[in-house]
């Protein structure tokens, strides 16, 4: 039995497939092979057209049956995977009436703002256990507020990942875990938030049917087969953000388990079975995969916009050298890189900076000693020493890593990156051979009641790698970060 995992990223779409009965991984593929682009109207605006999503799913599905062999009458069930916050407007033909806003776009960082202290913080933290900030919910009101006609065509608004399931399925549905993401669901009551919806004046017909995020979510219809060269028997049994979902792919399910990803953003997530949140925001509490009133799970989640688009940026500049040169010149670099400081905020507002768009800054560059090689480990540090500026706030409401896991991909891939963050958090780091779509795929086998438990799903998950904090440079990451975090500082005064 095939189970078949799509990941719906801002960089690409990925696909993966797997053997049901083994965990192994049969083929994977991603496209587009030059990162997605991301359309930046103004400064702080990120929208894709989600019809360019299903383009690039449908070329890598192609890939994958290809280069795999396997039958496709063998596929049993579908997962998908999806870059959070991201809005997707449509109307009652299923048409996609503007381009997503997507999950790095700060133009309504104003709005929640504004909803956070008139429907008030208590009540914002308590039920929601977050400011209504720059996600979702917030987008649609800024579409409200801007764009009146296309508003008044809205059918429903949905996520990236139920967008994806819509075009497999005709049905449009989402999960408690999606509306927490976007700021919709009231764990107090355990029901979609009434004082949400009616401080920004949405109706709650806007509001997709929920499904379990495991679960018969529907079955792929005729048009989708034939698109993707399929059969209708498929099941859509799986979904969920990112970042839930990279957690699910690690296997982190339960209180204490700590997950991490290092992409076009770095995200560290904790696990809790308390009602727990950041009085600041700075750090967001959601629903996690295998939350239900009943069964509190969350996810405590730090997010950096700055990660892997900053490496990549660092690559432009000095001409798009591969990321193994640039790792082998930085490693030739001192830690602390010589004095070299780079704050990474420059991918939009920071919700760890409670919304403030900083921009990114470099420090201390001399010009008669400082090369290239300083400023790609600078980089790499800076990145690494705002997952643990984030994590320090984690510690705050009761989320301690200690063993950080994460698949062994993007930044991971850096010694660098992962020597500085586990010398710097003193957390050992595990790398396991799993991806977005991997776990997606995984999701769809519990799902679709493939598996008689959890566990059996992780059938095939490696550990290839174990980093231990480097003892004998503990000071030196220390003195490094502390003159890092003096010039964020200085920066959020100014």
């Amino acid at each position: 039995m095939i189970l078949l995992g799509f990941d719906i990223g801002s960089s690409s779409v990925k696909v993966s497939l797997i053997d049901g009965e083994t965990g192994q991984n049969k083929a994977s593929a991603f496209y587009p092979k030059q990162e997605m682009p991301i359309i930046a109207v103004k400064q702080g605006w990120a929208e894709q057209n989600p019809e360019d999503w299903w383009t690039h799913l449908k070329a890598a599905l192609q890939e994958v049956l290809s280069i795999s062999g396997i039958q496709v009458s063998d596929i049993k069930a579908i997962g998908i995977s999806y870059q959070m916050h991201g809005l997707v407007v449509v109307d009652k033909n299923h048409t996609v009436l503007r381009p997503s806003i997507i999950w790095c776009d700060s133009r309504a960082t104003g709005i929640g703002a504004q909803a956070f202290n008139e429907i008030g913080r208590e009540q914002c933290l308590s039920t929601l256990l977050n400011t209504p900030g720059n996600f979702t919910a917030s987008k649609l009101k800024w579409i409200q507020q801007n764009e009146p006609e296309v508003y008044a065509k809205i059918h429903k608004i949905i996520l990236p990942g139920d967008y994806i399931a819509m075009k497999l399925t005709g049905e449009i549905t989402t999960t408690i875990s999606g509306l927490s993401e976007g700021m919709f669901w009231n764990f107090a009551t355990a029901t979609p938030s009434e004082t949400l919806l009616q401080y920004y004046g949405f109706d709650s017909s806007l509001l997709p049917q929920i499904v379990p995020t495991f679960g018969i979510q529907g079955y792929l219809n005729k048009r989708a087969a034939e698109e993707l060269g399929l059969h209708t028997n498929i099941t859509v049994s799986y979904r969920a953000g990112d970042q839930p979902n990279n957690a699910l792919s690690l296997n982190v399910l339960e209180p204490g388990e700590i997950a991490t990803t290092a992409g076009t953003s770095g995200v560290v997530y904790g696990v809790s079975e308390q009602i727990t949140y950041d009085p600041l925001s700075r750090v967001n509490t959601f629903a996690h995969v295998n939350y239900t009133p009943n069964h509190i799970r969350l996810g405590v989640l730090l997010c950096i916009n700055g990660t892997g688009i900053l490496n990549s940026w660092i690559r432009k500049l000095i001409g798009n050298i591969p990321y193994e040169t640039m790792n082998d010149m930085a490693s030739k670099i001192a830690i602390g890189s010589d004095g070299v400081s780079i704050i990474p905020f420059g991918n939009g507002a920071e919700r760890v900076l409670q919304d403030t768009n900083v921009q990114a800054h470099i420090h201390n560059i001399s010009f008669t000693t400082h090369s290239q090689a300083h400023i790609i480990r600078a980089a790499q540090e800076g990145i690494a020493f705002s997952f643990q500026y984030g994590m320090e706030i984690m510690k705050q409401i009761g989320i301690h890593p200690t063993t950080i896991k994460a698949g062994k991909a993007n930044m991971f891939l850096s010694p660098i990156f992962r020597d500085t963050i586990a010398g710097i958090s003193g957390a050992t780091i595990e790398l396991y051979n799993t991806d977005g779509s991997i776990g997606a795929a995984r999701g769809a086998g519990i799902g679709c009641g493939l598996y008689s438990s959890t566990n059996e799903a992780f059938n095939g998950l490696t550990k290839l790698e174990e980093i231990t904090p480097d003892l004998q440079n503990k000071t030196a990451y220390r003195e490094a970060y502390e003159q890092w975090k003096i010039h964020v500082e200085q920066i959020l005064n100014t």
